[in-house]
């Protein structure tokens, strides 16, 4: 499906400062200086608003969307939609709508969020049931390959071979497994973590054909295949460069794909892995099961300018636990006023220095606390009164840059 309008980035140079991030298992990574970087963000699943949680998470991989641009390298980023889910069916019951109905309306309200975030849109968006097909075609080739079982009119992927590869105690795998939408304890799977492939029908729950039967499928093969089928070119040993997505990805969602993959391709899944922190309000963890969400939506309903909102998202760094709070958002209000101000003036303090900082900072691992750090340094110095003989017609360049490599625009 399409995404949100793209919008044009104003021209820096960077000055060759390759990218480094923070994986999460190769520790720090320099990217590589390359004309194509593919990337693959699991995206949402349209029965609630979009939260800050959300937008924190799609901002961090804008952030790398917007330097490796400027860096002159195709930056090919695919993000799906899972619009056929338990959470979603669920919701649509409850709330007496259309399941189609309700992702229409909440993948309508992400766009429009992203959009005035000046989120920079995927290169494809791609909805699961629009999507059914190739993942049928990839649980045939698992099938072939002889890494799929039965239990009734159900389809799991043995991933006991792959358990070498697991990070943390299998104890722990099956924990993490059965809360976020993992079944250890069914009767007659092969191992307590395999992952469902494909869900028979139940009664009054959508459906498609296949020749595993009328179903649906299960989470993790629905990015893998649609990952594999956007994304691959064939040309290393790895599918994609980087995936992306939320810690709470990590497992089982990003280790049941690369499993997957491997499964089919004998590749590894990603060269990178790099996962956002977790977004708190009121001293825990953001979620729609706690219900202790805060609504991007809301907050613009409410006047709040998305600029403000952007900035507040970038104050504490992106691999860091944050918390949301009227405080943030007030800070973050007196920052962009600050700067704006600065802006406003005809002769600012020059900002050859300040933009040097300010990759710099962004260049090892999107270090965007100390990156506003620069920019309000540079803001009270074209304030200040004492520095009035040193000040020059540069304001275009910073606002240039802040729109460029922040998505600021001030």
């Amino acid at each position: 499906m399409n995404s949100w309008p793209a919008v044009m980035l104003p021209q820096v140079s960077l000055k060759n400062q390759p990218l480094q991030l923070v994986d999460t298992f190769k520790a720090q990574v320099k990217l590589p200086a390359t004309r194509f970087f593919s990337v693959y963000v699991c995206g949402i699943t349209p029965y609630d608003a979009t939260h800050l949680g959300h937008a924190a998470t799609y901002l961090a991989y804008d952030l790398i969307n917007r330097y490796l641009t400027l860096s002159h390298t195709h930056f090919h980023y695919t993000q799906n939609i899972t619009d056929v889910d338990d959470p979603l069916l669920e919701r649509a019951n409850r709330d007496q709508v259309d399941w189609r109905d309700l992702a229409s309306s909440q993948i309508d309200l992400f766009i429009e969020d992203m959009s005035s975030l000046r989120v920079l849109p995927p290169s494809d968006f791609i909805k699961v049931t629009d999507s059914i097909e190739l993942i049928i075609s990839f649980i045939a080739r698992l099938k072939e390959k002889d890494h799929v079982y039965q239990i009734e009119d159900d389809l799991y992927f043995d991933v006991a071979p792959s358990l070498v590869d697991l990070s943390i105690s299998e104890e722990e795998a099956i924990s993490i497994f059965a809360q976020r939408g993992g079944d250890p304890d069914r009767i007659g799977k092969r191992h307590r973590l395999d992952p469902l492939l494909w869900l028979g029908n139940k009664a009054g729950e959508p459906g498609w054909d296949s020749p595993f039967g009328f179903g649906r499928p299960g989470w993790h093969v629905e990015c893998t295949a649609i990952a594999l089928e956007f994304l691959d070119r064939e040309e290393s040993d790895c599918v994609i460069d980087l995936q992306g997505g939320g810690e709470d990805l990590i497992f089982p969602h990003h280790f049941m794909s690369a499993a997957l993959i491997k499964a089919v391709t004998d590749r590894n899944f990603s060269k990178f892995y790099v996962h956002t922190g977790m977004m708190g309000y009121q001293g825990e963890k953001m979620s729609k099961s706690k219900g202790n969400l805060v609504f991007v939506s809301q907050l613009l309903k409410d006047g709040v300018d998305p600029m403000i909102i952007r900035w507040a998202l970038m104050i504490d760094h992106y691999q860091s636990y944050r918390e949301w709070s009227s405080d943030l958002l007030t800070r973050a209000s007196s920052d962009v006023a600050l700067v704006r101000q600065a802006l406003a003036k005809s002769e600012v303090y020059p900002v050859a220095g300040h933009l040097s900082e300010l990759i710099d900072a962004l260049s090892n691992n999107l270090d965007t606390p100390r990156a506003l750090s620069i920019i309000l340094k540079w803001a009270r110095q074209s304030l200040d009164g004492e520095n009035s003989h040193l000040l020059v017609n540069e304001s275009g360049e910073m606002s240039r840059a802040l729109d460029a490599l922040l998505g600021l625009t001030l």
